[in-house]
């Protein structure tokens, strides 16, 4: 049987530790019998681990890792930046004998700490991507999907996207049906559309209080539907386009067309969440030239189409806020 251990640091996330465990919980074969036998340990059994409103005892220590065939880091309230002793090693020790190792959320931390991330490809919850690349600069990190897999090692996004990558983990291991069983049990699709660019937060780039683009910005949100030339917008601000140009990447770090493209996908996104328009009403009303290059464009930044995005996030009341408070409420993805 397939073992897996579930590493329970002090201050452990309560969802990142159970989320893993149900979910190769709920695996069975064929036959009725578990998949996985699933394993709860810590640096010190036979002491209690905080997990926020609670408190949790792991009747393994760190022994078991050496014994299992996966291995699940999930994340803790305020990742340490040097490991508890005997941590990293044992993972070091275990990924030396072919082990798998998984992190889940910000446990990506505690997987780069160790060394074994270095010069591959991670993920974590995007609102800690920035922090994990710069304390780990030689990992390279991904904020847009929801799980990476370099084969040996895996990390995940945010809490929910651990069932992801426990999903595929299963479906690797024994096969589709079995997985999606498991995908039924957790109530959720085998695979999701979209990464996790769709739920990232990201407000168009601002320039700084009383710059002298400031009024220009404001128009170009407000305008943003129509359609705008790089040569109109600078016939608005009384300036060369060269000289737009240099003072856009001055007060906001990219150029006047990317900081348009961005706020048309953030009206757009506003658009699906609250009204029934067809999409290609929005791609007009968003100010892209067609509904393709819409699209494109939405997939492109958002990481999933016009409709998948409605699907996910598509208020049940569609009564009509005005785009200013659109602009206040929204919490799409925007990245360019």
């Amino acid at each position: 049987m397939h073992t897996v251990a579930v590493l329970a640091l002090d201050g452990v996330v309560p969802f990142d530790l159970s989320a893993p465990i149900d979910a190769f919980g709920w695996a069975r074969l064929p036959d009725g019998r578990a998949a996985y036998r699933v394993r709860v340990c810590s640096p010190s059994p036979s002491r209690e681990v905080s997990a926020g409103a609670f408190t949790v005892r792991a009747p393994y220590g760190l022994e078991a890792l050496a014994e299992a065939d996966t291995i699940i880091l999930p994340g803790v309230a305020s990742p340490p930046e040097t490991l508890p002793d005997g941590v990293a090693q044992a993972l070091r020790d275990a990924a030396a004998n072919g082990t798998r190792i998984a992190s889940v959320c910000v446990g990506a931390f505690l997987f780069a700490a160790t060394g074994l991330l270095d010069g591959l490809r991670a993920t974590t919850h995007w609102v800690a991507a920035r922090d994990l690349a710069e304390r780990y600069p030689k990992v390279t990190v991904d904020p847009n999907v929801l799980y990476v897999d370099n084969g040996q090692f895996l990390t995940s996004a945010g809490a929910a996207a651990a069932l992801d990558m426990c999903l595929h983990m299963i479906r690797h291991d024994y096969g589709s049906t079995i997985a999606a069983q498991a995908a039924r049990l957790s109530v959720m699709p085998l695979e999701r559309e979209g990464g996790q660019a769709q739920f990232i937060v990201q407000d168009l780039s601002p320039a700084p209080a009383g710059a002298t683009l400031e009024p220009l910005l404001t128009w170009l949100e407000d305008n943003c539907g129509s359609d705008l030339t790089l040569d109109r917008i600078a016939e608005r601000a009384g300036l060369s386009t060269r000289t737009l140009n240099r003072r856009f990447r001055e007060q906001t770090g990219t150029t006047p067309l990317r900081w348009l493209h961005r706020a048309r996908v953030r009206r757009a996104q506003y658009l699906l969440e609250s009204t029934a328009h067809p999409v290609e009403r929005i791609a007009a009303q968003a100010g892209f030239g067609s509904p393709t290059a819409f699209r494109e464009r939405f997939r492109t930044v958002v990481g999933t189409s016009p409709q998948g995005y409605r699907r996910a996030f598509r208020s049940r009341t569609t009564s009509g806020a005005t785009l200013g408070a659109a602009s206040r409420a929204n919490s799409g993805a925007v990245q360019e």
